[in-house]
């Protein structure tokens, strides 16, 4: 019977229901899907190795006559059965055995055998190999190269091999060319991708003189049309997102032009930019949806401010939503600093208020009186309710779930949304990730700031990095020290190369405070109470803490401009986007700041490069270039949700150059051809934002 690629997995002999409920909790739902859960690597069986020449250590397939077997005794009981052909011998071993077994394995049968050679007590041994007996010498191998696939919902790869080796006996990989179907033969054969029907058969079979670049290029031609199916997907719900309808806010009584003239400070270019661009948005009877890229101390919440300045202008409310409550509080510093003189009330919610309090400004929301609301996830609360919800702004976005934006947009009639990020993103991935998303960037600091002085320092060097925090804030500025684990023994999952044990936040702290009495040293972890460690950075923001020892909680949401000296303990052991955004905190004042990478040798290749990046430049877009160049595959430097991008095939780091080529071939495809993509890779393709 014929097998179609969109049939439910339990249309295969042997998926009962049972199974299929477990494979489609791995997003195995129709046989298209099982066969998109491509191999991880190859076994060669094509051909025998003679068991004279098997080598210590190897992977292969042998034969021979069973010449001795016998079940020996001891500690760990094991069946043994030893093999012979031409000049050589080999023993199988299997200390899990039945009687079964023991009466097929019997001298004078002949085996074809699978697994690693060891050594053993009498010699080459393989433990537990995969077998099959024959009552002749086995004359044929396996034609094509054997896959090894991963486990998916509980199910071994053995029984994936089977379900999918039936898949493709039924002609389930035929089909048409999917992506790119609407472009010439010429940009195909320039492509480098085989027919979408043919790299899947050829990647689940492939020849036993298949190359490594013939395998990768079936592989690319499947994550182009992933790729493909994922650009398309976003673009239809910004086209959906254009056919509804949301509130016009034009130019109004120029408030903004009266902040502009009294702000403190002047804006850079590339602020008035992203402001140009904002206010555009907002004056479209459309619902916007902006990305604004701004590197960390860029300056990207003056431009919300004059966003939440417009839709105040015409009795609108904006939400502003942070991750923490003492970044709603820095923000709710400088709304009210930039907005109350304009007449423009600025509320904040979060979980520290008092019963009454609280209660009292849900009435000032709800009455819309507060024009402008911040809050963490205390604004998704059906208690808060808004009168005229205008503007969603979302500070680090990736921060927030789905649902969680969604929730909050759903409290008003559609509302224009600008989503913040300090997380540079390389333009290649933009492509990719962002085309339901109108883009600005920031990409100009403000006037004033020196970059950041970066230098590495092993750590037995320790005690004069210690000395230098001390003299440094012994004249009166503060200093961060920055650690990657909480308590002693605690390692967690360690990069490549980074073997020595890490220092942690707690006994960092009691050190630093017995070396410098004379210093106030704080401490601030994930495992604090959220009001303990709140507190804890507000003393610091407040100059009564002088070195603040914490985890990477400090990435987001401290803005403390005295303090201008960050030490990094054990560096090797964060990724480089992590390490450049905790290296914000600082250079955030007018004075020289300096950031000292204090690592521990040996350190590995990977390690040596994100340091020598680090070294090399402060500007953000630079290292997520050279983020991306370094990474493996992965997620891309954590923006986009996790879970929001349900990529089967493609990783985004390693395939970014594979993303301009195909991005121009999915603009070029006709309606049947996207139509195609969208049927094969619309339910695997999980891309968050707006779902009207």
């Amino acid at each position: 019977m014929a097998i179609r690629r969109e049939d439910p997995v339990t249309s295969l002999r042997g998926v009962g229901a049972k199974l299929g409920a477990a494979l489609a909790k791995a997003g195995i739902v129709a046989v298209g899907d099982l066969l998109l859960h491509l191999p991880q690597r190859y076994q060669d069986r094509t051909r025998f190795v003679p068991l004279a020449e098997v080598e210590l250590g190897q992977s292969c397939l042998v034969r021979g006559e069973v010449v001795r077997a016998e079940a020996g005794f001891g500690r760990r009981r094991a069946f043994t059965a030893t093999l012979h052909e031409g000049g050589g011998y080999l023993t199988l071993r299997f200390f899990h055995h039945t009687a079964h077994q023991r009466e097929l394995l019997r001298p004078g049968v002949w085996l074809s055998c699978f697994g690693e050679v060891r050594a053993g007590p009498a010699g080459r041994e393989m433990v537990h190999p995969e077998y099959r007996a024959a009552k002749a010498r086995p004359e044929r191998a396996e034609e094509t190269q054997t896959p090894v696939y991963g486990t998916a919902g509980g199910v071994s790869g053995a029984r994936l091999r089977a379900f999918i080796e039936q898949a493709l006996d039924g002609g389930a990989a035929q089909g048409g060319s999917v992506m790119p179907a609407g472009s010439s033969p010429e940009e195909r054969r320039e492509a480098s991708f085989p027919r979408f029907d043919e790299a899947v058969a050829f990647l689940h079979r492939p020849a036993a003189d298949a190359t490594a670049a013939q395998l990768e290029a079936a592989r690319a031609r499947i994550v182009a049309d992933e790729l493909a199916a994922h650009y398309l997907l976003l673009r239809e719900r910004r086209a959906e997102r254009q056919r509804h309808a949301a509130r016009a806010l034009p130019r109004g009584q120029g408030l903004g032009r009266e902040l502009l003239r009294n702000l403190p400070f002047p804006l850079t270019r590339a602020q008035r930019r992203a402001i140009a661009d904002v206010l555009k948005d907002l004056e479209q009877e459309r619902p916007a949806l902006r990305l604004l890229q701004g590197d960390v101390g860029a300056g990207k919440t003056i431009v919300a401010a004059f966003a939440a300045i417009r839709a105040a202008e015409h009795g609108c409310q904006t939400a502003v939503m942070a991750p923490t409550e003492l970044l709603v509080e820095q923000h709710y510093e400088s709304f009210s600093a930039w907005l109350a003189p304009l007449g423009i009330e600025v509320s904040a919610i979060t979980g520290r208020l008092a019963a009454a309090e609280r209660q009292s400004r849900l009435e000032g929301i709800a009455r819309g009186d507060a024009l402008v609301v911040l809050g963490t996830h205390a604004l998704f609360q059906s208690a808060v309710a808004f009168r005229a919800l205008a503007l969603t702004i979302v500070d680090e976005q990736h921060r927030f779930g789905v649902q969680q934006r969604m929730q909050l947009r759903h409290k008003g009639r559609l509302p224009h949304q600008l989503i913040m990020t300090a997380t540079p993103i390389p333009r290649t991935l933009t492509m990719a990730l962002y085309a339901d998303m109108d883009v600005s960037v920031i990409d100009e600091m403000p006037p004033g700031r020196k970059p950041v002085t970066t230098s590495a320092t092993p750590g037995a060097r320790r005690h004069e990095v210690i000395a230098r925090v001390g003299a440094w804030c012994g004249e009166g500025r503060q200093a961060y020290w920055v650690c990657t684990a909480i308590e002693e023994a605690e390692d967690g999952a360690l990069p490549a190369g980074a073997a020595a044990p890490s220092q942690a936040a707690e006994s960092v702290a009691a050190a630093l405070q017995a070396a410098l009495p004379q210093l106030t040293v704080g401490l601030a972890h994930g495992r604090l109470p959220s009001r303990e460690r709140s507190d804890v950075m507000a003393r610091f923001k407040a100059g009564e803490i002088d070195v603040l020892v914490a985890t990477t909680v400090v990435e987001v949401g401290v803005d403390v401009p005295n303090a201008s000296l960050m030490v990094i303990d054990n560096p090797e052991r964060l990724g480089l986007a992590q390490l450049h955004q905790l290296r914000g905190r600082v250079g955030r004042g007018s004075e020289q700041s300096h950031c000292i990478l204090l690592f521990e040798p040996p350190l590995s290749q990977l390690a040596r490069r994100r340091l020598a990046a680090m070294r090399a430049t402060n500007d953000g877009f630079v290292i997520a270039e050279q983020d991306l160049k370094l990474r493996g595959p992965g997620d891309v430097l954590g923006t986009r949700q996790t879970g929001e991008q349900a990529f089967r095939v493609a990783h985004l780091m390693r395939d970014a150059a594979l993303i301009p080529k195909v991005v121009a071939l999915a603009e070029k495809l006709d309606a049947p051809a996207r139509a195609a993509v969208l049927a094969t890779w619309g339910g695997t393709v999980e891309a968050g934002y707006v779902e009207v």
